[in-house]
């Protein structure tokens, strides 16, 4: 057996490499033992810019934010016969927002994947818990080590029971330890120790335990309080040591500096168990609960102490059976009456540092490097080897039910709010007939699938906009503030085709003759002003309109004209910017592509000419080999725009693309019911669900909303009006193409 393991080591001073380094040394020495033939190298993690002495075992490092560099060691493993990899997972030890790079590395690996959880948040950010149900879909095993953690990791991130296993945090084997007193400070002689010990941050909540320092030396003055550890390497860097002097002050204030002592050092694994074993109470004061493991818990458990802990999730699990006492958060007051008791009593005191130790003796690390072993050793040997499948490979998925809820949050009495800052409505950015035509068009839609009467109260009020924003020459302005004022230079060929578009949808579904009759007025008012058009955009979006008109009235020649008129042009734009291998309606790719294509195919639906279905299958054909190069959707990002040989930017993508590419291969199906076009519409449609190039959806299951787009380092979670209406319409066109969809 060989496996690579990955996570931070020695001599990178943290609580994740200490783990790592005794893990890797725990998992040899159980199979040394059993005499199998077996390797571990690791690779370890570097934060920005820095480097480190590694020993022999560590092969590799890579740069925390460089996600090159995760790419590539996804290729160096694959190629190194390694049976399987082994991840240390912490959310802040990862590049990209919550760790998101770890997944460029993880969707790349070719074995078995056992991943090692030391975080696990009841409420996560959307990037911490999306990112961690990929890490888990991409693993067969993800271990814990506190029982708490199954079912959090089951009801809030939706991961299956059976592939998670609990091996508790390891510990060293103090059976063993030879007791060395000259190691120990001098100070402590004749002293009741109490200590805390690790890496200090105002997180650990010390100050509690020196207000309550006041009360205990009034009762036993010779107890010392010990607060060994250097300060976070992350807090130094900010903050630098404003902890530290805030702590060094207040035992100043309380007249207690005799009584506390400060170890401001890293130090080895051999002199912490020597202070561990002469330390009487150990104190972990954290401030709140969501701390699912803590190895300095673990340690003090397995050393003897008494242990007085808050009631963070490990020890409410570790402290059970009179193994240690809890006090609530910040209560120094009943930290203080706990401690004193103790000191009262020796006996009650021996007896809780005797069942802490018994306990630490079954989960020493050569037992816990064991059952590591076991879990690679069943993955790699059984007949039924779980390799997480593609959990894209089947189309057929239960998609999320459909949901206006976060439309209406962005709509009032007006229209729909442009922007938003996270899912609430940015009223500064007022409104705009872009967002206003596809909101109709949605709600229009959903109301012709589900005649509910939300989306009729939808339809008039996208409409009643659309008609306010009409000039009287039947141009429409696109901005308005939302203290109601029109940006009179705000017109656009865009704006305009999306207006005919939504009006032109209107009237083929119109839920009652009112709206007919509104719509027809708008549109015919709006449709004189169709040759001024010069914009390629302005051209398709006017086609769809036409198309839809003339679904309605298919007598209308005058309107079939203009579609032809409108489909020439496109083709002609094509023929104009086309040299090489660059076959396009403009000289660069930009946004909204495939609503192109996609007026082409509706055209050849309506006139039956042969140039508009063999145009849109070449500008089809050419799009795909930009936005299909992967086995997944990537949209044309709008950092940059891409022109002929020029590298594609991955970044920034938005829904709004997506959608258009739906859009093109519902229209394509018309003409051509193939099951390529299928498949790529499905593929489309997942865009919003993870399919993409970070693998994190858009898609936000607690609004209902969908985020902005997919940046190089995270989703943008802003959720404006444009976005979460591309994804509904997307869902509307996409989901009857799904078995299971609600």
């Amino acid at each position: 057996m060989k496996l690579i393991c990955l996570g931070n080591y020695p001599p990178r001073k943290c609580g994740i490499a200490t783990f790592t380094e005794n893990l890797v040394n725990a998992i040899t020495e159980s199979v040394e033992y059993q005499q199998q033939n077996f390797s571990i190298e690791v690779v370890a993690m570097n934060d920005d810019n820095m480097k480190y002495d590694y020993p022999p075992i560590v092969t590799k490092s890579i740069n925390c934010s460089n996600k090159t560099e995760y790419i590539e060691l996804a290729n160096y493993i694959n190629n190194s016969n390694t049976d399987a990899f082994l991840l240390q997972h912490e959310y802040g030890i990862f590049g990209g927002e919550s760790g998101l790079f770890l997944i460029e590395l993880l969707k790349r690996l070719k074995i078995p994947v056992v991943t090692t959880l030391h975080t696990v948040l009841k409420k996560p950010s959307f990037h911490q818990k999306e990112v961690l149900i990929k890490i888990a879909e991409y693993s067969n095993r993800v271990i814990v080590m506190n029982p708490i953690a199954v079912g959090m990791l089951t009801e809030i991130f939706g991961i299956s029971v059976n592939k998670i296993q609990v091996i508790e945090h390891g510990v060293p084997d103090f059976s063993k330890l030879i007791i060395k007193s000259d190691i120990l400070p001098s100070n402590w002689k004749g002293k009741k120790i109490i200590l805390t010990f690790g890496l200090i941050g105002r997180s650990k909540g010390i100050e509690t335990v020196l207000k309550a320092m006041r009360t205990i030396v009034a009762a036993h003055p010779e107890t010392l309080y010990v607060i060994l550890g250097k300060t976070h390497p992350h807090i130094v860097a900010h903050a630098g040591e404003e902890y530290r002097d805030f702590l060094h002050n207040l035992t100043k204030d309380f007249g207690i500096q005799d009584n506390i002592m400060f170890i401001d050092e890293y130090v080895s694994e051999d002199v912490l168990m020597q202070y561990l074993k002469r330390t009487d109470i150990y104190i972990t004061p954290y401030l709140n609960e969501a701390q699912i493991t803590s190895g300095t818990l673990a340690y003090a458990l397995s050393g003897g102490s008494a242990i007085v802990s808050t009631p963070y999730w490990h020890a409410q699990t570790l402290l059970t059976n009179d193994r240690g006492r809890l006090f609530n958060f910040l209560d120094d007051k009943e930290l203080s009456e706990i401690v004193i008791d103790l000191l009262d009593n020796p006996l009650k005191m021996i007896f809780m540092r005797r069942n802490a130790y018994n306990y630490g003796t079954h989960i020493t690390w050569p037992k816990i490097g064991l059952a590591y072993y076991q879990v690679f050793d069943k993955i790699l040997n059984t007949d039924s080897l779980e390799v997480p499948a593609d959990i894209f490979s089947n189309f057929n998925i239960t998609v999320p039910k459909f949901d206006v809820a976060h439309i209406q949050t962005l709509t009032d009495c007006t229209g729909i709010i442009q922007h938003a800052t996270g899912s609430v409505p940015k009223f500064s950015t007022g409104y705009c007939v872009d967002d206003n035509s596809r909101a109709l068009i949605l709600s229009v839609l959903a109301y012709n699938r589900n005649k509910k009467p939300k989306y009729l109260k939808l339809i008039y009020g996208y409409l009643r906009f659309i008609l306010h924003m009409q000039n009287e020459v039947g141009t429409f302005n696109n901005y308005m503030s939302y203290d109601k004022k029109i940006d009179i230079d705000s017109k656009s060929d865009d704006t305009f085709g999306r207006a005919i578009w939504a009006l032109g949808f209107v009237i083929r579904y119109a839920p009652n003759d009112s709206l007919l009759q509104t719509s027809c007025e708008i549109f015919n008012k709006a449709i004189v002003n169709i040759d001024k058009l010069v914009d390629a955009r302005g051209y398709a979006n006017c086609i769809l309109g036409l198309y839809h008109y003339i679904k309605r009235y298919p007598d209308r020649d005058n309107f079939i004209e203009m579609l032809v008129k409108l489909s020439n042009k496109l083709c002609d734009n094509v023929k104009k910017n086309s040299h090489d291998d660059w076959v396009w309606f403009e000289s660069e790719l930009t946004y909204d592509n495939g609503l192109l294509p996609a007026a082409l195919y509706l055209a050849y639906e309506i006139t039956d000419n042969q140039l508009y279905y063999d145009v849109a299958e070449k500008t089809r054909a050419f799009l795909e080999k930009h936005n299909f190069s992967k086995d997944y959707l990537t949209v044309i990002g709008n950092r940059t725009w891409l022109k002929h040989n020029s590298p594609t930017d991955e970044f920034d993508q938005q829904p709004v693309d997506a959608m258009a590419m739906v859009i093109m291969y519902s229209s394509a199906f018309k003409v051509n019911a193939s099951q390529d076009i299928i498949d790529k519409l499905k593929l489309s449609f997942m865009w919003y669900f993870g399919k993409n190039e970070i693998n994190l959806p858009l898609y936000d299951s607690e609004t209902q909303g969908c985020n902005d787009g997919i940046n190089s380092l995270s989703i943008n979670r802003n959720q404006g009006a444009e976005s979460t209406i591309s994804y509904l319409l997307s869902w509307l066109i996409a989901t009857p193409f799904f078995e299971n969809a609600n």
